[in-house]
């Protein structure tokens, strides 16, 4: 075990984007499991959007970072010590968990990963919060039926390409939406995406009507902002309008008022609809769905993985300037 204990800490509350004087990195003691504890050695850590949201000073779903205090987020690790009955040393278990290489954890909120199953990286990916998140917001929000057409923004990211690859499972057409030509390719090539609209190279309001001539039954939205005014006209009557990200407008320092869209809304009878994956308390039934397409090659995924621990800013950064194809991990230390 390391003598020392690397911590990322929010050093200030940014305004507009972020940049790396948003973190700091600090050394501290590794610390000791009291009762009922556990002692997680990270492996890797996640990044995702949403934690934009939590380096504000505002109220909202999730409880804000203090300036000066460590930072959270998705991991999966191995067990140093426990003084809890559940878990042994050298398990590996998943939890939110601080941004550091070891934290301690009340064993209750901790989940057993099987690394016999997938990879132990998945804990924090696909068979984790973006595809729980994924299942729930387009099974249940989305409500789909056997030939609907469904588009989905962010397409290739943790999320968007999980959601697409269950519409595809269930019988719909599906179009994409990402910001480069090799994000493209991977959705119609690897993951059977019918079309894929490059919004950087296209205008998306045409490429979409092109795509989805019938018009769009469901609308799997992770950016907002003018990918969705774009693809708001090919909206069918009754069509469903998942609202689960914005990514478009986590560092506007001021949000854009935009087309009024609360017409369309009444004429076209549209359902629009915002979720948080932590509604859902039933994360065993979702995983041992996505955990069967794996096995059957129906549901893949790509990991976009960044090395070192000192890079996680870097990896967060990222997430805003599209770098990454599937889900973004920070490789915090060697795999058991």
């Amino acid at each position: 075990m390391a003598d020392t204990n690397r911590q990322w800490h929010l050093a200030e509350r940014p305004t507009g984007e972020p940049d790396h004087d948003t973190f700091e990195l600090v050394e501290a003691d590794v610390p000791e499991p009291g009762p009922g504890e556990v002692l997680v050695r990270t492996v890797y850590q996640s990044v995702d959007p949403y934690m934009r949201g939590r380096m504000r000073d505002a109220e909202s779903y999730a409880e804000p970072w203090e300036p000066g205090e460590p930072m959270r987020a998705g991991v999966v690790g191995e067990v140093a010590a426990s003084e809890h009955g559940r878990f042994s040393e050298g398990d590996i278990v998943t939890g939110d968990l601080l941004w550091a290489e070891y934290a301690v954890a009340d064993g209750d909120e901790l989940r057993k990963v099987d690394p016999s199953l997938a990879p132990i990286s998945t804990a924090v990916g696909v068979l984790g919060m973006p595809g729980v998140t994924a299942f729930y917001g387009f099974t249940e929000k989305g409500q789909p039926e056997p030939g609907d057409t469904v588009v989905v923004s962010a397409a290739a990211g943790a999320v968007g390409s999980v959601v697409g690859q269950l519409a595809r499972a269930q019988g719909c057409d599906v179009v994409g939406i990402a910001g480069a030509e090799e994000k493209c390719d991977w959705l119609t090539d690897e993951l059977g995406f019918d079309a894929a609209v490059n919004y950087k190279q296209e205008d998306v309001r045409s490429a979409v009507r092109e795509a989805a001539p019938g018009g769009v039954d469901i609308y799997f939205d992770n950016v907002g902002g003018p990918v969705t005014d774009a693809v708001w006209p090919s909206l069918n009557d009754f069509a469903r309008v998942v609202a689960c990200g914005q990514i478009s407008l986590y560092n506007a320092t001021e949000l854009p008022t935009g087309p009024r869209k609360l017409t369309d809304a009444v004429q076209k009878r549209l359902r629009i609809e915002g979720f948080i994956v932590s509604d859902y308390d039933r994360w065993a039934h979702a995983l041992g769905r996505l955990g069967g397409l794996i096995a059957s090659d129906d549901l893949r995924y790509r990991e976009h993985v960044v090395e070192g621990f000192e890079n996680a800013p870097d990896a967060f950064l990222g997430l805003f300037e599209g770098v990454n194809i599937g889900k973004t991990l920070v490789q915090v230390g060697e795999e058991p």
